[in-house]
């Protein structure tokens, strides 16, 4: 943009709209600060209205001007051109007749812009000229339709009192009715629009927060918590009230102790499920709700990402006749996803496959779900136990907590039955010290498990952005490069961000360590080896560790280091 503010100032100058001084002072700060257009500082400063900028920019380039707060853009338009794309060339389609795309541009003057515009729809282009401010405006409203009702919705609220008042509501909403008996009820209505807006941004949680001045309310996108809005204090209550009645487990009248609720709503013709957590806090209840989404449930292993080696790994455990199969890391690391794809890959109808999961996230087709009730007796231990008398074939066990699960899941595996389940633990080796700790014998935990699996997620770099770096040979060394490596240098890429992507970076992936378990390693585990023992003997055979794994992605421009690094523990 900064040849677009000088062609602008000497336009505006010209037409005697402002001073060359003032334009002057506008350019420097433009220059010095570079986070405001000249566009913007001239409206900033009231110098020049939206209007005349626009009016003299078409009769300047013979382009028709448009304003965009009172045009209706086209759906058909709007699909044509992704908003990461629109972000990213600052340009709106307004509408689409047969192959002509009529779009708004702020900078008339870029032809190289408009002609990869028109390489990327396809199309003919028809432009007309607006600012960059509109643009940017209107991107995020038609876009985003949610989030300009959001908006529009908050504006509205800033002088309206709130009284907590009781509702019953139906157990399932449909996410299309908000023009009806809800559309005048405005909690109802942000309620359902923060839920929509957070689902379109692919959150995975939304987290509903209040203080002693304020509230705000946060998505937790690619696993990052970002803040989306903060409503009015006076209307907190109501929101949080909102969404326990939602939840048929949740006591709407109960404030001072935790409570768990779940609700499901329908989103474009798609049930989505949802849990959500009460706890009592400092100012009121912090409400947080995870958001579980079928539709992203879609990958085979082979689109998880993992290493070559990891992935001949785990699709050998996954289709061994019996034993079992762990998958470990802390909470948010993709485990779910891991089993349900693996689940996914030894699907048929040959087969009995069943689960056992507190709570079920997913919905499988031809997968028999039972879900943990401990307050009604229904525990993991009586559900293994009484699944294992439906004759399985395959078992996918949500997590192992205590011994009494661990010794089912092991006899299980041990009597011809392929489990899956997972584990807290850090790494691979540790899994088995940590079976053996929970009291599960040495020489059954051998016996039975086929794989050890390691599992975290990082950031993916945005490759329109990610920039090239080369670090010193020290950084080489202290990340645990290679000596070679170090000698040689490397290549790596950092974070940018565009109009594409968050701070750099766009979506998750995962890295994999995994531990088959050979004769060696077996020996060491009933000879009561340590966690060190066994990951030296793996490495001997050579696995690799999710440190390494990380330097691999990160060499091949898929992640960043300081993703690794903030992911990763050192192998030393």
């Amino acid at each position: 943009m900064a040849k677009f503010d000088k062609k602008l100032a000497q336009i505006v100058v010209k037409a005697n709209l402002v001073s060359q001084e003032q334009v002057d002072t506008l350019l420097a700060e433009v220059e010095k600060k570079g986070d405001k257009s000249l566009t913007q500082l001239l409206l900033d400063n009231s110098l020049v209205d939206e209007g005349t900028i626009i009016g003299t920019l078409s009769e300047e380039m013979n382009i028709p001007p448009i304003d965009l707060a009172k045009v209706d853009v086209s759906e058909d338009a709007l699909e044509v051109m992704t908003e990461d794309l629109a972000n990213y060339y600052q340009v709106l389609p307004v509408s689409k007749i047969g192959n002509v795309l009529t779009i708004a541009v702020a900078n008339p003057f870029d032809i190289f812009t408009i002609d990869d515009v028109k390489i990327v729809t396809g199309h003919e282009l028809l432009p007309v000229v607006s600012t960059d401010v509109s643009i940017k405006k209107a991107i995020s409203k038609v876009y985003n339709r949610a989030q300009g009702q959001l908006e529009d919705l908050m504006e509205g609220l800033e002088n309206t009192d709130f009284e907590l008042t009781e509702e019953t509501e139906e157990e399932a909403v449909d996410m299309g009715a908000v023009t009806g008996d809800d559309a005048d009820n405005p909690v109802v209505q942000m309620v359902n629009l923060i839920i929509l807006q957070a689902i379109k941004q692919r959150a995975s949680d939304i987290h509903l927060e209040v203080y002693e001045k304020r509230t705000r309310v946060r998505y937790r996108i690619d696993g990052s918590l970002q803040e989306v809005m903060a409503p009015p204090k006076k209307m907190y209550a109501n929101l949080t009230s909102r969404v326990k009645v939602m939840c048929p487990e949740i006591d709407i009248a109960e404030r001072r102790r935790p409570q768990d609720g779940k609700f499901q709503m329908k989103v474009d013709r798609r049930n989505v499920d949802f849990r959500v957590s009460v706890l009592p806090i400092v100012y009121g209840e912090k409400v947080v709700i995870r958001i579980l989404d079928s539709s992203n449930l879609t990958l085979t292993l082979d689109e998880l990402g993992f290493e070559e080696k990891a992935l001949k790994d785990f699709r050998s455990a996954v289709n061994s006749p019996y034993g079992m199969m762990l998958v470990t890391g802390p909470t948010g690391s993709g485990k779910s996803t891991t089993l349900y794809s693996a689940v996914r890959e030894v699907l048929n109808d040959e087969d009995n496959i069943s689960t056992v999961e507190e709570p079920v996230e997913y919905q499988l087709d031809g997968v028999n779900q039972v879900p943990i009730n401990e307050k009604r007796g229904l525990t993991f231990d009586a559900a293994l136990r009484s699944l294992l008398r439906q004759d399985p074939d395959t078992i996918m066990i949500g997590e192992i907590r205590d011994k009494i699960t661990a010794e089912i899941a092991v006899k299980a595996a041990l009597t011809g039955h392929l489990v899956f389940s997972t584990l807290h633990t850090n790494d691979a080796p540790s899994t088995v010290t940590r079976l053996v700790d929970m009291g599960v014998d040495s020489f059954l935990v051998s016996s039975s498990v086929v794989l050890v699996s390691a599992q975290r997620l990082v950031k993916r770099l945005c490759p329109e952005c990610k920039e090239k770096w080369e670090p010193p040979k020290e950084h080489l060394l202290e990340w645990e490069f290679s000596e070679e490596e170090a000698e040689q240098g490397v290549t790596v890429y950092k974070a940018a961000g565009c109009g594409r992507c968050s701070k750099g970076y766009k979506g998750r992936m995962a890295l994999l360590e995994t531990m088959p378990m050979t004769d060696a390693i077996r020996r060491i585990i009933v000879t009561g080896g340590s966690a060190l023992d066994l990951k030296a003997q793996a490495l001997k055979e050579g696995m690799i560790t999710l440190r390494r794994v990380g330097l691999n992605n990160a060499l091949r421009g898929k992640t960043s280091m300081e993703e690794v690094l903030s992911i990763t523990m050192a192998d030393n």
